[in-house]
């Protein structure tokens, strides 16, 4: 695989890389290890995590996936160099207190989240740090409409963007990013760097997949004219697109009880549970089969397929499992599957945006 960069930064990354917000919960740290491991010797030495993982998010395993990740790090000496090593600050609380206090996110919270995470990954700097949700008010997680009502800020992206700045001269940061964004938030971002001389965005972390191309909404211009690259995360719909549900539902007779969907029901609540989510996976599933290919290679090609991804996220529970989405990246979609696929989106939009 050849490596690519995020925009304008000196960060070349594999076209694919390993989400790991199940270590610490599916995930137990011995096979966690095994799975990084892997991930390594196939090429793929691009990590993502999250202060906030793993996930489901809960105060006893707040922080434990960075946990894992620094204990696989510090028994393995030299493997810190071969790696790109991304994580993310949280957002405002969103029912979260053990993370902190607050509606806002400021200076002092940014700069204690670094530290935090540094100290559980056991390094000095991490390569790229991302704002894991927008502290101001967006659609996001599920909600599809910006409501001008619910309108709230108490930290400014100048803030934001300054603190991140200080964390980069610091030496702590190297690059910066954000995720759940919008086309405005993006502009905002890099119009501030600009205007300011403070670090730019090299990326935006996003959901896409077949059963929500909302980055395909004007998003992607904004990215490409702003060169800022996409992480696309939930390539297979939590799960939606490997199959596992189309007999059996989520919570049927014969679903996968330790599946994330179907184990946890804040999951369940969010885009992926809808009922049209499903219908629609369904409809792609199928489409694969006929095409003699499994659901994953379907959406996994897609997204490795697109002009618009600079690396997708995947997120598994096993070697198997890796080595599974892995192979997926010598699959092609034909012509008439791309526009099989576009027809069915027109017919079914974004059911999981």
């Amino acid at each position: 695989m050849q490596k690519i960069q995020l925009g304008t930064s000196d960060l070349h990354v594999s076209p694919i890389c390993l989400g790991t917000m199940t270590f610490g919960e599916q995930v137990g740290e011995a096979d966690a290890h095994a799975i990084l491991d892997r991930s390594v010797e196939r090429g793929v030495d691009f990590i993502d995590t999250a202060e906030m993982y793993s996930v489901p998010a809960n105060a006893k395993t707040y922080g434990s996936t960075e946990t894992i990740i620094g204990n696989w790090l510090a028994g393995r000496p030299g493997m810190r160099g071969r790696i790109v090593l991304a994580t993310k600050v949280a957002g405002p609380s969103r029912g979260m207190p053990w993370i902190r206090e607050g509606a806002g996110m400021t200076a002092k919270d940014i700069a204690a989240s670094c530290e935090g995470s540094l100290r559980r990954l056991k390094t000095d700097v991490i390569d790229l740090y991302q704002i894991h949700w927008p502290e101001r008010n967006v659609p996001a997680f599920g909600a599809m409409y910006f409501d001008p009502q619910k309108e709230r800020t108490q930290t400014s992206l100048l803030e934001q963007l300054e603190a991140l700045g200080k964390l980069v001269k610091d030496g702590k940061v190297r690059h910066i990013g954000v995720s759940n964004e919008t086309p405005w938030g993006i502009h905002e971002f890099v119009r501030l760097a600009e205007q300011h001389g403070l670090p730019r965005i090299a990326s935006v972390q996003n959901p896409y997949c077949l059963l929500n191309r909302g980055v395909e909404n004007g998003l992607d211009e904004s990215m490409f004219r702003l060169n800022v690259s996409l992480l696309a995360y939930s390539p297979l719909g939590f799960g939606l697109l490997t199959g596992k549900y189309d007999a059996s539902g989520i919570e049927g007779e014969g679903a996968p009880k330790e599946a994330r969907i179907a184990k946890f029901a804040s999951v369940r609540q969010q885009r992926w549970g809808r009922p049209d989510a499903l219908v629609a996976a369904r409809r792609y599933n199928a489409l694969a089969r006929e095409h003699g290919m499994t659901p994953t290679q379907l959406a996994l090609a897609f997204c490795y397929g697109k002009w618009q991804v600079a690396s997708t996220i995947i997120g598994v529970t096993s070697v198997a499992q890796f080595d599974e989405d892995f192979a997926a990246w010598d699959v092609r979609l034909s012509a008439e599957v791309l526009e099989r696929i576009d027809r069915l989106r027109w017919e079914m939009r974004d059911p999981a945006i």
